[in-house]
């Protein structure tokens, strides 16, 4: 990766936006600002570029998420899950063909979704109960996914929004749930990418977005209601399930 102007800018607006994305929903969507970093950098580049400052993203953004937006009695299952998961997405980087994991990660998604459609694109009315081996699993498939693809939204949020949480415990629990993977899996990723000075420096300029963007999703976060919230998150796993196809098949096909 060479640095240049176009790639501070691309870089920065694409932090920014994931940023944004932490600030409005909590974290899980950080594959939204992947496309913008994939247009001056490779996709392990650009993980290794973003490990680092997840966690930076995260650390802030608990200013808004306090332990009061936590759901502890679904963190509780879900974390040990997480971990494990990237562990296993580690190894899986490093052994297997991880375009075959965002594939059938993009067509799970896709599933939920149009359930969720079938069902009337509602805002649980009658949430579903708490199940710790589903809570294991979604943290399982969340962290192979985060790891292999930055993507471990979607499988939280098959476990999350049938429970009918409010806007923001749903969005404090996922920043918690986040911050302890992103802080799990950034060692992983140093190791598998090694990055360069140039691209420290990339991370120091970058970091330099984090605030604003994380405020400007906070307020965003405010002015939605839970309906809006809802439907926003389902609207964003399309986006999410997509992109992951369309890294999975373009991979096999170059």
């Amino acid at each position: 990766m060479e640095l240049t102007l176009a790639t501070i800018l691309v870089a920065f607006a694409g932090v920014f936006l994931i940023c944004m994305m932490k600030g409005a929903f909590g974290g899980g969507f950080s594959i939204i600002g992947i496309p913008l970093l994939s247009i001056v950098m490779d996709p392990v580049t650009a993980g290794g570029l973003l490990a680092p400052l997840f966690v930076a993203m995260d650390l802030f953004a608990l200013r808004y998420w306090k332990p009061s937006t936590w759901s502890k009695p679904d963190l509780v299952p879900l974390l040990p899950g997480l971990v494990c998961g990237i562990g296993f997405g580690y190894l899986l980087f490093r052994l297997l063909d991880h375009r075959a994991i965002t594939i059938v990660m993009g067509v799970i998604t896709l599933i939920f979704v149009g359930l969720w459609l079938v069902r009337g694109a509602q805002v649980p009315t009658r949430p579903h109960p708490r199940s710790t081996p589903k809570a294991i699993a979604a943290g399982l498939a969340s962290g192979v996914t985060t790891m292999v693809a930055h993507s471990g939204g979607p499988p939280l949020a098959m476990y999350l929004l049938p429970l009918g949480l409010s806007k923001e415990i749903y969005a404090g629990t996922t920043s918690m749930f986040f911050t302890v993977g992103n802080a799990t899996k950034a060692v992983p990723w140093l190791l598998l990418v090694k990055p360069t000075a140039d691209l420290w420096i990339l991370m120091a300029i970058c970091l330099l977005a984090i605030p604003s963007g994380v405020w400007l999703g906070w307020r965003l976060h405010g002015m939605l209601d839970q309906r809006q919230i809802y439907r926003a998150c389902y609207g964003l796993l399309v986006l999410t399930a997509m992109k992951l196809l369309w890294d999975g098949v373009s991979g096999f096909l170059a």
